[in-house]
């Protein structure tokens, strides 16, 4: 059986204008320079307080990111580990502001969150059995590679942060005389890290003279369903959109023991992944538009917490999602401006010269069919110098979905989004 993938990529460019102090990379090629600080050990309790705080954090975002009716996905690990990495190096009022937002998921205080969720991510490669013995690899690896400008001055305390809660070393290219390098060897990078998922992360024009610092996270799943929707169950039946129309599409069908449930004006349902230990969580409003609106990370886990495990003849569409946005007015707005203006302070990185986020470019994807899931995301954070009952139930999705891809022992958000209409491809 041909299984899915999923590649989440985040980045995050730094670009600065820094004096000099580290030697050039040998023959022109990536070389790696790290702190002599080992990767912090981590707790279960610490994977979970991350995952909840990611998923405010993500829950935040969703109404701000997907306006109007339309499909959308974004991940919100992909937004958080990028900004993660800048805030380790944010100083003062922008350290506090980027707390606040983040849910304290990437402060000093609570550095160990956001690496004990990393790590127990990590855990998740494996290959297991589904019910006829058949063996399913599943892989969820995750990788962070900042790109530094050769002979930049970075604090000590930065690189070790990066060593210590990211795992991440410095890869050192040459932003100042060979830019279009630098961007084909970190896109070369991502390329091999999401299996040319994402073949070019960052576009002609995104690097200059005056980068200094790359920092990239890139995850990579592969996971087919624990369950395969049957190919020739699939008939094409009627989707009913938010205006009430409705369009013909690809609906598979698969009659199999999930976690279900259903409270006022919703139900939902667990779809599992081979492993067990991820999950895509579809929720069914009855009004998509309320139930948006009242949708918080704490009523997300309410209903998560209430699926049981039901036998269910799901009927659920073929779908293929894309999205870009930039984020910076969204994360302006929901309480970190300083990080965009001349206020900024990302003095824990470099005291060379000041720095200030200018974009933080978003961009995911999502194709969902019979056999599992397929997935990628991408996240830039560009920074410049200033200057899822006892009775068989059905479940029918055939109307405006929200759906959410799980990791289940921590509960963290790596996928979320909305699907309104799914006869519109990416």
């Amino acid at each position: 059986m041909k299984t899915k993938l999923a590649a989440l990529v985040s980045l995050a460019v730094l670009l600065s204008a820094c004096s000099t102090t580290a030697s050039p990379s040998p023959g022109g090629d990536i070389s790696l320079a790290r702190a002599d600080v080992p990767r912090a050990s981590a707790s279960p309790e610490d994977a979970e307080a991350g995952a909840a705080a990611i998923n405010a954090f993500g829950l935040d975002l969703y109404l701000a990111i997907t306006p109007g009716s339309s499909n959308a996905v974004f991940s919100p690990a992909s937004i958080a580990l990028a900004l993660g990495m800048a805030r380790a190096g944010a100083r003062g009022q922008t350290a506090a502001e980027m707390d606040a937002v983040l849910h304290d998921l990437a402060s000093d205080e609570h550095a160990a969150w956001l690496n004990a969720l990393d790590k127990a991510l990590a855990e998740r490669n494996g290959t297991y059995q589904d019910q006829g013995g058949n063996s399913l690899p599943v892989a969820l690896r995750i990788a962070n590679a900042p790109f530094a400008q050769q002979g930049m001055a970075l604090e000590q305390a930065f690189l070790d942060a990066l060593a210590e809660r990211f795992g991440a070393g410095l890869r050192l290219v040459d932003y100042v005389d060979d830019t279009e390098g630098a961007r084909k060897r970190i896109n070369g990078w991502v390329a091999e890290q999401t299996e040319q998922r994402i073949p070019e992360l960052l576009p002609a024009g995104v690097l200059t003279p005056l980068s200094r610092l790359t920092l990239v996270n890139a995850i990579y799943l592969k996971a087919p369903w624990l369950t395969p929707f049957p190919a020739e169950a699939t008939t094409d039946g009627a989707f009913t959109r938010p205006d009430g129309s409705t369009v013909s599409v690809p609906l598979m069908a698969v009659s199999e023991s999930m976690h279900y449930g259903a409270g006022t004006g919703w139900r939902a349902v667990d779809i599992p992944y081979a492993s067990g230990a991820l999950t895509m969580t579809v929720i069914v409003p009855d009004d998509l538009a309320t139930f948006e609106h009242e949708l918080t990370a704490e009523s997300l886990a309410a209903i998560t917490g209430a699926l049981t495990d039901t036998q269910v003849s799901l009927t659920f569409p073929r779908f293929s999602i894309e999205t870009k946005t930039d984020l910076a007015a969204v994360l302006g707005r929901l309480g970190m401006p300083s990080a965009f203006d001349d206020r900024a302070d990302f003095s824990g990185i470099t005291t060379a010269e000041k720095l200030l986020i200018s974009a933080v470019i978003h961009q995911a994807n999502i194709d969902v069919d019979e056999k599992g899931t397929e997935a990628a995301a991408a996240t830039a954070v560009v920074m410049r110098a200033t200057g899822m009952p006892a009775e068989p139930v059905t479940l029918r999705v055939d109307r405006p979905f929200i759906f959410a891809l799980r990791d289940v022992p921590t509960g963290a958000i790596l996928f979320l989004g909305r699907v309104t209409d799914p006869s519109i491809g990416r």
